[in-house]
């Protein structure tokens, strides 16, 4: 039996689902809290309600055998694991209400011994910030002997791939950032019983600060790319090929530009980094910005390509935000196929072999969703915006007599 029997989970969506069904896996009861009651109902079936390799027979074994519950209430427990959203507002920062909804749903049932990990990504500061509401609103527990004594809380960021989370939920190292040290030691010894990655202890605003940081590496350097992208275009050079050819170099490796970068991740936590120390944080903004604007380009790319014709057939060839998932939060694909439906240049129309119909909040945008030979044969424009292994086998011939605008080099 693990030393912790039970564990609730707050947030049942691309991670905490996955994360809950790992730990029951490994014999611990769990209990998965989501706000959406169609969620919970889908789970209860004892089925996942994304898409994501193997996790459907896993909810459907760890729901069968009874270790994974769910419902839209809390349950008290050893162990509460907050995974809640953590979007960007418009003002570019952090919206963690989320986050304060669910530790003031878990106040009430904390006891004491108790540990409270937050594994949603969040701005440096934010578990002490989260701990000071729970001592607010559990003033028995601050005078017990506060966090660390009375309860424990750490911060452990997830740090897995969206088509590969089950496998990297276990093999990937842990970033273990505890309040105090011995907050870090109960939360290393929990995640030691399921993973095989190593744990590497730190305090909490370090852990917070680490997550963010991997992002923004990623995100200066696609900032690097993109904008090579451009410049390739003003002077009329392959990029594809100026790039393979300066990666010959033994310390090179520029990364490969696209369309712009989505996700919930490191479209957004770079942000996090900005929001606490904007004076210092230049390269890092200015890299959000070039992405963001990349787009932009594409669009400008696709109007001027356009205008040669009297109504074309527009085809976007994928709306995730990228390869073979099905994922379409904050993606680029997704603005830059809305923005060309707006604009009135012609007709429209998207593959997306990862889903089957368009979400709610696309299907109003004029993008009507067609297979991919439909999109090859009556399209006049051809606009690549997901490199899916779908597209990839896809032959140059049979885009030779069409207007490409190829944003991941598929046909270089």
């Amino acid at each position: 039996m693990p030393a912790f029997p039970k564990i609730c989970i707050l947030g049942l969506g691309y991670i905490g689902l996955p994360t809950a069904a790992v730990f029951a896996r490994s014999g611990f009861q769990v209990h998965g809290v989501d706000v959406n009651p169609a969620t919970v109902e889908t789970i209860r079936t004892g089925k996942a309600h994304i898409v994501e390799v193997d996790l459907d027979g896993l909810v459907q074994a760890v729901t069968s055998s009874g270790r994974l519950t769910v419902s839209t209430e809390v349950e008290a427990a050893d162990i509460f694991i907050v995974a809640v959203p953590t979007p960007l507002t418009e003002q570019n920062t952090a919206d963690l209400q989320a986050v304060a909804n669910a530790v003031e749903q878990i106040a009430p049932c904390i006891e004491r011994g108790n540990l409270i990990i937050i594994e949603s990504t969040v701005p440096p500061g934010t578990t002490d910030a989260m701990c000071a509401l729970i001592n607010d609103k559990r003033p028995d527990l601050k005078a017990s002997g506060d966090v660390g004594v009375s309860y424990h809380a750490a911060h452990c960021p997830e740090r897995v791939l969206p088509g590969r989370i089950l496998i990297e939920l276990i093999q990937n190292d842990r970033i273990i950032g505890g309040v105090t040290e011995i907050c870090g030691e109960k939360a290393q010894a929990l995640y030691d019983q399921v993973i095989q990655g190593a744990c590497y202890q730190t305090n909490a605003r370090t852990a917070e600060l680490a997550k963010l940081t991997e992002n923004a590496f990623r995100d200066v350097n696609i900032a690097f790319a993109n904008e090579l992208s451009l410049i390739c275009d003003a002077v009329d050079v392959d990029v594809w090929d100026l790039i393979a050819l300066a990666n010959k170099h033994p310390r090179v490796n520029i990364l490969q530009p696209g369309p712009g970068v989505g996700g919930h991740c490191i479209a957004v936590d770079p942000w996090f980094i900005a929001e606490r120390a904007p004076e210092h944080a230049n390269l890092i903004s200015l890299a959000r910005t070039i992405n963001d604007k990349k787009p932009q380009a594409i669009i400008d790319k696709v109007e001027a390509l356009a205008r040669r014709f009297k109504s074309p057939t527009i085809a976007c060839l994928g709306l995730a935000f990228k390869a073979n998932v099905d994922d379409l939060r904050a993606s680029p694909a997704v603005t830059i196929a809305s923005t060309l439906a707006s604009k009135a240049l012609g007709k429209v129309i998207a593959v997306e072999p990862h889903i089957d119909t368009l979400p709610e909040d696309i299907k109003g945008a004029g993008i009507e969703l067609v297979s991919l030979e439909h999109a090859l044969t009556e399209s006049d424009i051809i606009v690549t915006l997901a490199d899916h292994r779908a597209f990839k086998k896809i032959p140059a011939a049979k885009v030779a007599e069409k207007s490409v605008v190829d944003t991941r080099g598929i046909w270089r």
